[in-house]
């Protein structure tokens, strides 16, 4: 244990802590000021940002011990800061702040961004927010109330304001000449465009590029040999209507036209795209490629569905399935929670056996394909009960 100082708004904090302390966990814990928040804790969030000699750092990741002898400000140290009174009435009246988890980070980045870009017009001010993650507003509204804050103070300057930003140009200077900084200079250099690269064959499951969103695996058993359900898997209307939630509305080769209806607790949208089918018939393999716009929220959806039948046994298959989504916009906050994964697989475990209930009775000769029956609800509070299931053998 070590003591350590610092003055946080104003007043000197002096407190015993492990080296390995956080200066976040010695805001919270020791100083006993909440309004920083703590979530990711590997510094990729932005929530924890607080000011260090008036910079803004993460204090996730940021050593208590590195900080002694040094000034902190919180969220709850902006009272009389003149840029901070502005950026709150700014908030408010451009609704910049939901559920507020992430508003304190916000507010010591949206300072920052005050003070060093007076000129940063939408694009850049959302380039310096990028650090900062929102799951709520979309961030139109935080980068509207920056934007109204700079041409304010263009409109008319504050004193107090230029004083802030010559005294921030003024630090960066000495700290520039102290270090031996050089800055790098600009070559104009000719870029010469990549070679065509050959379109690669659609491969199996796994083949989707993860790199490009979230990855969900999954898989059913098929009751019909790996042939027949292969010719079935590859007629995209018979597919859509195994989909919970799919439709579709116009096909042209090997692309087709349609909508997906997602409901999920709160969140509930229609995405409608296209999606076109690149098929491996000797292995018995495709990927499914589709993007869509929500109406509603006006989010863009894009995955790659692949999916490949195995042989069990003659008159059994097994196909494994893997979907690989992005989601941006305001849905984007559900794409990574565990629950959504767990529904995605249930989804694929419901289609499976649509599957299964349409290849043991086909459609009459032209009887058109309808949407499967499901039952969100159902299913939502399903894997709310498996989840407190397990919480219970866990423990």
């Amino acid at each position: 244990m070590a003591e350590i100082s610092i003055q946080v708004n104003g007043r000197q904090q002096k407190h015993e802590a492990e080296p390995r302390t956080h200066l976040g966990d010695f805001i919270r814990e020791k100083s006993r000021l909440t309004g920083t928040n703590l979530s990711c804790e590997h510094g990729v969030c932005g929530a924890c940002t607080v000011l260090v000699d008036g910079r803004p750092v993460r204090s996730c990741i940021t050593f208590s011990g590195a900080c002694d002898g040094h000034e902190v400000t919180t969220l709850e140290g902006y009272d009389d800061d003149p840029i901070m009174s502005r950026l709150r009435t700014a908030f408010s009246e451009k609704h910049a702040l939901q559920c507020g988890f992430c508003t304190p980070g916000m507010l010591a980045t949206s300072r920052d961004i005050v003070l060093r870009l007076p000129d940063a017009d939408e694009a850049r001010v959302r380039i310096e927010l990028s650090g900062n993650i929102c799951r709520c507003t979309g961030y139109q509204g935080i980068t509207a109330a920056i934007l109204s804050v700079l041409q304010a103070l263009r409109d008319q300057p504050d004193a107090q304001v230029e004083a802030l930003r010559a005294a921030v140009v003024q630090n960066v200077q000495q700290d520039w000449n102290q270090n031996g900084f050089t800055t790098f200079e600009a070559v104009q250099e000719e870029v010469q465009a990549p070679a065509p690269v050959a379109a690669a064959a659609p491969a199996a499951s796994g083949s989707a590029d993860k790199g490009k969103g979230q990855a969900i695996q999954g898989g059913f058993d098929a009751r019909f040999p790996a042939d027949q359900v292969w010719a079935f898997m590859k007629d995209l209307p018979k597919v859509a209507g195994c989909l919970p939630g799919a439709m579709i509305e116009s096909q042209e080769g090997a692309t087709v036209q349609g909508k997906i209806a997602i409901k999920f607790g709160p969140m509930s949208a229609a995405f409608k795209g296209n999606a076109t089918l690149e098929e491996d018939n000797e292995r018995r393999a495709a990927v499914l490629r589709g993007e869509g716009v929500d109406s509603l929220s006006q989010s863009r959806a894009r995955g790659d569905v692949s999916f490949q039948v195995n042989p069990d046994g003659q008159e059994r298959s097994r196909v494994e399935v893997e979907l690989v989504y992005s989601l941006q916009g305001p849905l984007a906050q559900f794409s990574r929670s565990g629950l959504v994964q767990d529904f995605v697989r249930r989804m694929i475990a419901e289609f499976g056996k649509n599957v299964n209930l349409r290849l043991e009775k086909p459609l009459a000769e032209g009887e058109e394909p309808v949407v499967a029956e499901f039952n969100p609800v159902k299913m939502f509070f399903s894997i709310l009960w498996d989840r407190f299931k397990g919480l219970f053998r866990r423990s």
